[in-house]
């Protein structure tokens, strides 16, 4: 999707129908939970004493862990904006 599709997707669009919204709020929860489980186990992870390349591993899943957690809140923002109220 180029830029200006994507500025024309999240700014123009119209409102969720609310089934719609119901459930991709029920989703974006589900995924915040998982998420959780996940960050949890990281920091669990980060209180060992963790040899390379075992180490550069959870680095790697410190990043995909914030770039998981920006989406989902983006996601979650989204569907405030777009909600019948």
């Amino acid at each position: 999707m180029t830029e200006p599709e994507k500025k024309t997707v999240t700014e123009g669009a119209a409102e969720m129908p609310e089934e719609l919204a119901l459930e991709v709020r029920r989703l974006a929860h589900e995924l915040s939970n998982a998420l959780e489980i996940i960050v949890q186990t990281s920091y669990l992870l980060s209180m060992a004493e963790l040899k390379e390349p075992a180490s550069d591993w959870l680095r790697m899943l410190d990043g995909g862990v914030a770039k998981a957690l920006d989406t989902n809140l983006k996601l979650r923002n989204y569907i405030k904006k777009h909600t019948p109220k």
